[in-house]
């Protein structure tokens, strides 16, 4: 989407809840009370939007997390109602071509508030927690663990759900004392579940499936539990290279770190505004998503 619609949103609809990456416009009576997603080419890191987006980043990230739903389906049911704007309200066909690849019409749910993470490997967070205490969130590991290191089961490592700011790792009992423990331990094993079946998917090309994250939500017309927001994309998870993955050394990976990677390098402080994107890393940045999307899909996003 252009910069403009991003800040206007699309005429003669209600303004949209912006967040990070996406466009959410709340359609009411118009789609039977469903929500408009739009995946804008915006990119974050740090809790920061940066400039200039990725192009066609959108669109990617979008049909994947499509593609993923549909593979997912056998194991929950998802918030997906339309997937291709002919099927879209007659209120949104103006703008069907603008919508297309990057939109989906989703059911309303209820969301529960905690990203339900699953960690196959050490990185990131994670691995910052195990240097200094020998856990993630509270889970015990054994000692001896590297940077990338296999764990000996994938875990499950909730987070709060921030607005602004950082969402926070906490541990499973936070977790129960918030939704109940039944509640909690279906989230445990679903994610857990989701996770071997991506995992699964990903090795058979190529693709180590480090760590995601799940959001889940109760629809509101039936009270069902929804696997919502996007799935297993570059932007929720972290995917390296089979073939250059050596514990104790930073992966070849097809997700943000690349990114992230650069801003370290930048000396950037992450409270300032963030410096520009160069057109080296805006390219490479793309690359690494569409190689992500052919390799797990085994076809080219429709850009």
């Amino acid at each position: 989407m252009t910069e403009a619609l991003w800040q206007t949103g699309l005429p003669g609809l209600p303004p949209p809840r912006q967040g990070k990456v996406r466009d959410v416009y709340d359609l009411g009576g118009e789609a039977g009370d469903a929500l408009l997603i739009v995946a804008a080419d915006r990119l974050s890191a740090y809790d920061h939007v940066l400039r200039p987006g990725i192009p066609g980043k959108g669109k990617i990230l979008n049909q994947l997390s499509n593609f993923w739903f549909g593979h997912l389906a056998g194991v929950v049911p998802n918030h997906l109602l339309a997937t291709e704007p002919e099927d879209f309200p007659a209120v949104l066909a103006p703008f069907r071509e603008l919508l297309r690849g990057r939109s989906v019409l989703a059911r309303k749910a209820r969301v529960i508030p905690f990203e339900c993470v699953a960690r196959g490997y050490l990185a990131g967070s994670g691995f910052r927690e195990y240097q200094k205490s020998g856990t993630v969130c509270g889970i015990p590991l054994p000692s001896g663990l590297q940077r990338a290191s296999r764990l000996p089961q994938p875990i499950f490592t909730p987070a709060t759900k921030a607005e602004t700011g950082h969402d926070e790792n906490v541990d499973f009992a936070t977790v129960e004392a918030a939704l109940g423990p039944e509640l909690a331990v279906t989230l445990r094993d679903l994610t857990l579940r989701l996770y071997d079946r991506g995992a699964e998917h990903a090795a058979a090309r190529d693709l180590l499936l480090a760590d995601t994250k799940f959001e889940f939500g109760h629809a509101l017309d039936t009270g069902e539990l929804l696997l919502i927001d996007e799935v297993l994309t570059p932007d929720s998870s972290r995917y390296w290279d089979v073939e250059h993955w050596v514990p104790g050394e930073e992966p070849v990976s097809f997700d943000k770190q690349y990114v992230r990677n650069w801003l370290d390098e930048t000396g950037w402080d992450r409270e300032s505004p963030p410096p520009e994107l160069p057109r080296d890393v805006v390219r490479g940045t793309l690359e690494r998503y569409v190689e992500a999307f052919q390799r797990l899909t085994g076809r080219e996003p429709a850009l």
